[in-house]
């Protein structure tokens, strides 16, 4: 058999809890981004264009919505022509561990290499499915076989007040990691692992079967695989990336990463690099007829717009009402707002409704209002993240004294 280069496994069994309740029925790289994309579509693509069209894709939490959005993978490959064969190959932990779930990314990762050795590569690039960034991993690859190490992982220097929420990388001069730490309450470093480990594929199965024979291990790559490398003197380097990256594990850092999309620090559209998705076009078209032009606005197509908005996204499918006012807020695909609506500094799941007259969240709060997926909000029920003392200014602004009758017993937080 002719040995390829690189295959990729990717991450995508995910729970996201942080993320709640916008993952309380789909897996966390299944939550939307942008107006018709979702958090896996950003690893899919990279692959996709990077060259790599051999991907295993490990799902867990709620499985089902993550093999639904992929299906047979073909909007990602066939969406890049090209003379070489391609496969994206579902891999549920129903099917791969004895319990039904996978304990850990090592463990994952170690349950499936009877899909891996087949498929004989030289090297393995692991993946996390729910990361928003658009890189080129070739220029990792080149540096990690160049390098001769036995892995290579992916790095982003992060704002020192941030470094703690994750893995830091202390290296030498020549990106040579002499230290690992794994959420350090006092960061020496502001490298942080990306979650993006390259592999050659013999001492990725070697660390692997010496991890699942070790009964203290979490078995998870940063706790456990990275840290035993070091231990071992094995040759581990750091890849520097300099483009945009975040992790959207939180409702705010998700929140956040939308405004610097409307902002332009994130570019979804280049032509060079394209993001795909599974994502089927939505029925509904834009209504011009009673529709007030956004103001740095991202408005997919697919979007009846009768209402307001500045500095907020509309997902395909979505509907916003006349008369309705939507500022700094993610409106996710299929969620249909009402006439006369209030939103601010919120994000709507999938296919949510919100019925006329509600308000939800309140002007430059603190912190950000969010309705899950699915989710029915009545002007009866005003939907906040903040105490009562807020509502004074915004229950004005939107002009309804009936809401105000109703607030002391509609609070959601």
């Amino acid at each position: 058999m002719t040995q390829m280069v690189c295959m990729a496994m990717l991450l995508a069994g995910g729970e996201g809890k942080r993320l709640a309740p916008l993952t309380a029925s789909l897996a966390k790289p299944v939550v939307p981004f942008g107006e018709r994309y979702r958090m896996i579509d950003f690893p899919l693509s990279n692959c996709l264009n990077s060259g790599i069209r051999r991907i295993g894709v490990l799902t867990q939490y709620c499985a089902d919505t993550v093999h639904r959005h992929i299906g047979d993978g073909g909007a990602w490959l066939n969406a890049i022509p090209t003379k070489h064969l391609g496969e994206i190959a579902m891999l549920p932990a129903s099917d791969h561990s004895p319990s039904g779930c996978y304990t850990g990314t090592a463990d994952a990762i170690y349950r499936t290499l009877s899909y891996i050795e087949p498929r004989n590569p030289q090297h393995v690039l692991i993946l996390s499915g729910d990361h928003i960034y658009q890189m080129d991993y070739r220029p990792m690859l080149e540096a990690h076989i160049r390098s001769g190490a036995s892995a290579t992982v992916a790095v982003k220097r992060v704002p020192w007040h941030e470094a703690s929420r994750f893995g830091i990388l202390n290296v030498n001069d020549d990106y040579g990691v002499v230290e690992f730490e794994e959420k350090p309450a006092r960061p020496r470093s502001n490298l942080a692992s990306m979650g993006i480990y390259l592999f050659r594929t013999d001492k990725l199965k070697e660390v692997l079967e010496q991890d699942a024979s070790n009964p203290a291990s979490s078995h998870d790559f940063g706790k456990d695989i990275i840290p035993k490398l070091l231990e071992d003197g094995d040759n581990l380097n750091a890849y520097p990336y300099e483009g945009y990256w975040r992790d959207v594990g939180t409702v705010d850092s998700l929140w956040e990463a939308h405004m610097e999309l409307i902002d332009g620090t994130l570019r979804l559209s280049k032509s060079h690099w394209p993001l795909l998705s599974g994502y089927a076009p939505a029925s509904a078209r834009r209504d011009r007829r009673n529709w007030t032009a956004p103001h740095d606005c991202i408005v997919d197509p697919h979007c009846r717009m009768e209402g307001a908005a500045q500095r907020s996204i509309m997902g395909t499918g979505s509907e916003i009402g006349k008369g309705s006012i939507v500022y700094e807020s993610v409106i996710m695909p299929g969620a249909r707002i009402g006439r006369n609506v209030r939103i601010h500094n919120a994000i709507i799941g999938e296919n949510a409704v919100i019925e006329d007259g509600a308000v939800i969240g309140v002007p430059k709060g603190e912190k950000i209002a969010v309705v899950g997926p699915g989710e029915r909000v009545s002007a009866e029920r005003i939907t906040v993240p903040q105490s009562r003392d807020t509502f004074a200014a915004l229950l004005s602004g939107a002009g309804r004294r009936d809401r105000e009758l109703h607030a002391s017993k509609a609070f959601s937080y």
